[in-house]
């Protein structure tokens, strides 16, 4: 507890809920506004052309003087790749442990920030003070280190968000979680607590990372030839793995992929990861050894695999192709939605005369603790209320009901939605109102310029394509002076559709001759006209609504 009485506490929740990724919540105590994790999420499938995305951050930029501090968790992209988006319009110090703050900084600099940054190093072990409140933090176990806990202390108790976060129970001395500080902080009494949802669903224990380093052996000592191991740049625990089961089977590792490249050389500088210097040769050597010398460790665009390993089996990498003989590992559980994605990858290198490992064979676990590690979080935190996040929708509800078999009381489990304010009154913990939330697409450089409608024209044009009609008109004399011309893209094979174009162009031609032979005419009903009798025309005919743009010049 803190000795002054803060008059108002509320959490809100700005990303990370109903959703995979993008995570990001605020917690405001009396005036001040405390921002924990500023994530990314990668785009859906419908989310046509996007880069990546981000949360809406118009309530922190409408208040950006009452905001004190951003927390970050760990140094995956779903917790930090928002930072530059909101270090561009808020001025704020960033708290983070030593690994964290590296992956944070390399990010920034991927994404051409340029502004000051204000970064202060933590350890679990720091406390923070600020005005009108303390700030504190636990190591928890997750598949890269210097994962932590924020801990928030209030004159109500403590408000914890636990990150992400697994039990693993053979974890090594880098990935060791404090259960006895959480315990403690439980003992302390905790508020409330935002705990990870991801494995909600998922009963009984995640798989321990000892297994899958035994089955690493395993599949190395089988494989004859060349072994191309997949995994996600970020997953600094597998990569450790693979480079001990490579050093113990006498095998050179080459490391391919930018951010893989990036990554691995921040965590060995800080001694994050254990590689002896003979262990590494530059991919240009590979073929200096015997198949079975080389291990080659690789990650796609993104820090995510699939797409690199799609590269070298249509052999269209410019730095390893797939060749008869290779084991293709991918250790490397699925992105939501890329399901059908890896199947066809798994295809393809079959194809190219590969053997693939993946799926069924532990090569990979969770890094998120499944049901009974979420009730074993619980039951050390002891929490008054308790929201989960990090999760879909069906996730969350799935961890509420975790949290009722721990005996929590019903009134005081909070399923919150994006941007619900979630506030203390009166002695009750309760969804109080809304800030403004939702998706910020990110274009290239641009900046939530693309928006629903922009999106809406590119579906259409995936689905049906363009036609382009251009006429040219003399105004004074009433007659049209060139055109129409219609130009097809994405829609029909021209060549083979003459009867349908001619047709086409004589109806465009009727209607601005009918347009042109009134009084007066406006621009706007003539392009109108011709969209909606072109379109009739074309979906009798078709059965297929194409976008169409009229041009109208004068001369």
């Amino acid at each position: 507890m803190i000795s002054r009485t803060n008059s108002s506490i509320k959490v809100i929740t700005l990303g990370g809920v109903g959703e995979i990724g993008k995570n990001m919540y605020l917690v405001e105590v009396d005036k001040d506004i405390f921002i924990i994790d500023a994530g990314l999420m990668f785009p859906e499938d419908e989310m046509l052309g996007i880069d990546i995305v981000i949360p809406d951050i118009t309530y922190l930029t409408e208040n950006k003087e009452r905001v004190k501090a951003v927390f970050l968790t760990h140094g995956h992209e779903d917790h930090i790749g928002a930072l530059s988006y909101l270090l561009r319009q808020i001025d704020v110090p960033v708290y983070g442990t030593k690994l964290t703050l590296a992956l944070a900084n390399a990010k920034l600099k991927e994404q051409e920030y340029n502004g000051e940054i204000n970064f202060n190093e933590v350890t679990s072990d720091t406390i923070i003070q600020m005005d009108s409140v303390k700030v504190s933090f636990f190591r928890t176990n997750h598949s890269i280190p210097d994962s932590v806990g924020v801990c928030i202390h209030t004159s109500e108790g403590i408000i914890v968000y636990t990150g992400d976060f697994k039990f693993d129970q053979a974890a090594t001395k880098l990935y060791k979680p404090e259960i006895g500080k959480m315990a403690a902080i439980g003992e302390q009494g905790v508020f409330c607590l935002l705990s990870d949802s991801t494995e909600a669903e998922k009963p009984g224990y995640t798989t321990s990372e000892s297994f899958v380093e035994r089955e690493l052996s395993t599949a190395l000592y089988n494989s004859k030839g060349r072994m191309i191991a997949a995994c996600f740049a970020s997953d600094i625990n597998r990569i450790q793995h693979i480079f001990n089961a490579a050093r113990d089977h006498g095998r050179k590792v080459a490391v391919v992929g930018k951010s893989l490249e990036r990554i691995y050389h921040i965590a060995l500088d800080l001694g994050y990861l254990e590689v002896e210097e003979d262990l590494i040769v530059p991919v240009s050597e590979i073929n200096n050894y015997e198949d079975r010398e080389i291990l080659i460790l690789m990650t796609g665009s993104q820090g995510e695999p699939i797409e690199g390993l799609q590269k070298m089996a249509k052999q269209s990498s410019k730095y390893v192709n797939i060749q008869p003989g290779d084991t293709v590992l991918i250790a490397a559980s699925p992105l939501r939605g890329s399901e059908l994605l890896i199947s066809r990858t798994v295809d393809m290198l079959f194809r190219s005369g590969a053997n693939v490992i993946s799926g069924k064979r532990a090569v990979h676990v969770s890094s998120h603790g499944s049901q009974e590690e979420l009730k074993f979080m619980i039951n050390l935190m002891k929490p008054q209320y308790f929201i989960p996040v990090h999760g879909e929708y069906r996730m969350l509800k799935a961890h509420r009901k975790l949290a009722l078999d721990c005996g929590l009381n019903d009134d005081n489990i909070i399923i919150a939605d994006r941007g619900d304010v979630v506030e203390f009154k009166d002695g009750k913990f309760n969804i109080s109102g809304k800030v403004p939330s939702g998706n910020v697409l990110i274009d290239g450089i641009g900046v939530g310029d693309v928006g629903n409608i922009v999106l809406r024209d590119r579906r259409l044009l995936s689905q049906d394509g363009i036609l382009i009609v251009v006429v040219t008109l003399t105004r004074q004399e009433k007659r049209i002076a060139a055109g129409p011309e219609i130009i097809s893209r994405g829609f029909v094979y021209v060549r083979e559709s003459e009867k349908l174009m001619d047709e086409s162009t004589k109806l465009v031609s009727d209607i601005v001759q009918k347009n042109i032979s009134k009084d007066t005419f406006e621009w706007s009903s003539l392009k109108q006209d011709i969209r909606d009798g072109l379109n009739r025309y074309l979906y009798e005919k078709t059965k297929r609504r194409p976008m169409i743009l009229p041009i109208i010049m004068e001369v």
